[in-house]
């Protein structure tokens, strides 16, 4: 065996969780993706989605992606930048902008590399990047791969990031980073106190709305339209692969930057164009989304009766005041046992363990979606309950 070979071998945690029956990964579905799906020929109900808006599998967003693949083919065959724009890619980007009230906005071919793309060209070495140590992973590896000086601030924690732009040259770039709604816990970004602090220390704001879009804001505009700082936010980023149920992603900001980051940004030069099938799709979703506002009423109707579902359990859920519930249960072990339990019982939830956090804060991840109903909730709730009190998990 040679080196490399030899070196990973040694890294046999899935084998363990494969040899012990609870690894929670790659369960191939074999239906739509919806409130229930269809796994190795067993229907369970879907709590591991990020489709908010529950559009993933809607009639009109599936007639549009054929359509456009009819018209224009499977694929761009090449990056934006050289043959791989198309007139729906342009159509779209102005739509996209027009709808989170920015100048411009410039479609990439994930959510993860708008964020790698964007965070590691913006600034120079002199400058500074401020991020929250919760923020997505694409954010992090965008600001390992930038030259810029790079400071971490607690969580959610405004003194911390006061302190942290304190460190800061007056004269150089500050570019504050930040989800708006975190991803693994579920709470919101204080964003009118960013906004605060970012016109007291002169810097910049970027605000990742990967899990806001859909859910916050007039027609789910995201956290930045909820608090009414859109005019004071520089930039915002989105993604397609959660409300817009397709694949890709954006960022929206003024001509300034989407000049700069068309000739800059190596995720977005280098990589093949979205699909027009993807694109179709995200334009359909954003038709049904300003359509339908009754959609994002479900899904804080459906979210609010099962947030306070966990807490009358007993449960330990954090921060959270989104579709996203983190069920804490601080033991990784125990984290996959449950997954696997909870699946048995024809629940379908996401397990979190280190390293992606703390050993100590792993947590099951329930999250919802508009399409679901109350009986869906109840019927988890009831299996939750049962497989959580079934390790002393509640009182």
């Amino acid at each position: 065996m040679k080196r490399l070979q030899a070196k990973l071998a040694k890294y046999d945690e899935p084998q363990k969780a494969k040899a012990a029956g609870i690894y929670p990964y790659f369960r191939a579905i074999s239906s739509e993706q919806d409130t229930e799906v269809l796994i190795n020929g067993k229907k369970v109900l879907m709590f591991g989605s990020n489709c908010y808006t529950g559009l993933v599998n809607h009639p009109k967003i599936k007639e549009a992606a054929i359509a456009a693949i009819k018209k224009y083919g499977t694929g761009c065959a090449g990056s934006p930048f050289l043959n791989g724009t198309l007139d729906i890619h342009k159509q779209l980007e102005a739509r996209l902008a027009a709808y989170v009230g920015k100048e411009d906005a410039m479609i990439y071919s994930t959510g993860f590399e708008v964020n790698l793309g964007v965070v590691s060209c913006l600034t120079g070495r002199e400058d500074y990047i401020l991020w929250d140590e919760q923020d997505h992973a694409s954010i992090i590896e965008g600001r390992r791969l930038s030259f810029s000086n790079s400071l971490k601030y607690k969580h959610n924690d405004m003194e911390s990031l006061e302190k942290q732009l304190q460190k800061c040259a007056p004269d150089k770039v500050k570019l504050i980073v930040t989800d708006g709604v975190f991803s693994m816990e579920g709470d919101v970004a204080k964003l009118p106190k960013i906004v605060e602090l970012a016109k007291k220390y002169d810097a910049t704001i970027m605000v990742d709305e990967a899990h806001g879009i859909g859910v916050f804001g007039r027609g789910g505009r995201g956290t930045c339209d909820h608090f009414g700082v859109t005019d004071d936010v520089d930039l915002i980023m989105g993604t397609f692969s959660k409300s817009f149920a397709s694949l890709g992603g954006f960022i929206a900001t003024d001509k300034e930057i989407t000049n700069y980051l068309r000739h800059h940004s190596r995720s977005y030069i280098f990589t093949a164009s979205i699909t027009p099938a993807s694109t179709a799709a995200v334009n359909a979703a954003l038709d049904i989304m300003e359509a339908e506002p009754e959609r994002q009423e479900q899904l804080w109707k459906v979210t609010n009766y099962a947030l306070e579902g966990f807490k009358n359990m007993g449960c330990e859920i954090g921060h959270t005041e989104t579709p996203i519930i983190p069920l804490f249960i601080r033991d990784n072990n125990l984290t996959f046992l449950i997954t696997h339990e909870l699946f048995n019982e024809g629940i379908f939830v996401n397990p979190v363990v280190s390293p992606a956090v703390a050993p100590t804060d792993t947590l099951i991840r329930f999250s919802l979606m508009a399409t679901h109903t109350i009986e869906q909730v109840d019927v988890a709730l009831d299996k939750i309950h049962k497989v959580f009190k079934s390790h002393n998990l509640i009182p």
